[in-house]
């Protein structure tokens, strides 16, 4: 059965790992794979989520299931975290949700769900998009086109473009939009963005897809889902899918949700069926740990406080290495305008430099990042700055 199967080729960022792990350049960075990390390059437990795994495991007195929609009290906090209290969709309980494997999981189990609802549907995912999305929506089955979003030469969205785009679409369009912190480009739509979005969504059919990952490190909590929140109030219908691992640094515990919108309670409570249906059939039940850490910290009023004050430590800390960053570029006379990398939110910005030059950056230097010149730029740190901003006028 096996004899015909060849090996597949290495993920690419997944290649990065292993080749930074075995550089033996001590001034080495990588600015490659997607996590947060501090100043001496970890990725701390924060510390809020170490008082919730206490606190859990102190009065956790069974390891049986939870039940197909993973922890009630996680699910219902992340409904008012993305929508929030006043939310309309919250209060006439017209919201479906589940725990899911992390954001992938919700993806994967939104697009199986939207795949059995009306299979001829095509999902249209923004030029360029995180990788990742391709894969979890085409082996759903899916089809899958993109729309214009970036522009290159000036580091931000070409909203024009996107906008003429999204007139063309009707009832059997998915549009898969990034709630903030757009991955891998950092450019971010605009409220003005947002609300022509919901304009045309209203009066053309099209279904939103919003899948957000990075909330509370733009700019704020709130502010990073102003724009969904919006959209949720002026349409009847939609799908969120949403991610712990970088607001609550809970990567290897794969914490998600996905949270469908629907016109009334009675949809909702039958959506409810379908996507725990999904969910049985691909992972059974979702792992519960992660879910009863946020849920503790969520409805914990010190433990929330806390949380709040180390996310927002980490937007900052992130908006200070994209200043710092551009002002040692700015000083070394780079010809190349970077400015864009201060308007842009969240852990990502695309540098604008060629695959030859991202690989001798590699070669050269030991900084290590995708080809397309996406940067974490969370991976940086005080120290390297110089030693960064100097590799690049090297190679421009």
């Amino acid at each position: 059965m096996f004899d015909q199967l060849n090996a597949l080729p290495a993920d690419p960022l997944l290649g990065l790992i292993s080749a930074f792990r075995d550089d033996p350049n001590p001034n080495k960075v990588d600015l490659g794979v997607g996590v947060y990390r501090d100043e001496s390059g970890h990725t701390p437990i924060m510390t809020s989520i170490q008082k919730a795994a206490k606190q859990h495991m102190e009065k956790e007195d069974s390891k049986t299931y939870i039940g197909p929609g993973g922890v009630v009290g996680f699910v219902e906090g992340i409904k008012q975290l993305v929508l929030g209290n006043e939310s309309s969709a919250l209060s006439s309980s017209r919201l479906a949700g589940l725990q899911t494997p992390g954001g992938c999981g919700a993806l994967r189990v939104g697009s199986e769900l939207l795949m059995r609802l009306k299979g001829e549907l095509t999902v249209w995912v923004s030029d360029p998009t995180w990788a990742n999305h391709i894969p979890l929506i085409n082996s759903a089955g899916l089809k899958i086109k993109t729309y214009p979003y970036f522009d290159p030469s000036t580091g931000a969205v070409n909203f024009e473009a996107m906008d003429q785009k999204l007139a063309e679409f009707g009832p059997n369009d998915i549009v898969l939009l990034h709630g903030c912190c757009h991955n891998p480009t950092g450019a971010d739509l605009s409220f003005e963005n947002w609300q022509r979005i919901a304009e045309r969504a209203s009066k053309q059919g099209f279904i939103p897809f919003v899948d957000i990952a990075y909330q509370g490190l733009g700019d704020g909590l709130i502010e990073d889902v102003k724009g969904v929140r919006y959209l949720s109030e002026q349409i009847e219908e939609m799908v969120i899918a949403t991610s712990c691992s970088k607001n609550f640094g809970l990567y290897r515990e794969r914490v998600g949700t996905l949270l469908i919108q629907t016109k009334d309670s009675n949809q909702a409570n039958a959506l409810q069926t379908q996507i725990q249906d999904v969910a049985r059939a691909n992972y059974s039940m979702s792992p519960a740990y992660g879910g009863f850490l946020v849920d503790t910290v969520l409805n914990d009023s010190s433990l929330r406080t806390e949380w709040e004050n180390e996310l927002n430590a980490m937007a900052i800390r992130v908006k200070s290495l994209r200043s710092g960053l551009l002002e040692k570029i700015q000083q070394k006379d780079i010809e190349k305008d970077f400015s864009f990398i201060t308007q842009q939110k969240g852990m990502f910005t695309y540098l604008g430099i060629n695959k030859q030059q991202v690989r001798q950056l590699r070669d050269d230097f030991s900084i290590y990042m995708a080809d397309s010149s996406r940067i974490n730029v969370a991976g940086l740190n005080t120290q390297c700055l110089d030693y960064v901003a100097d590799a690049l006028k090297a190679v421009l």
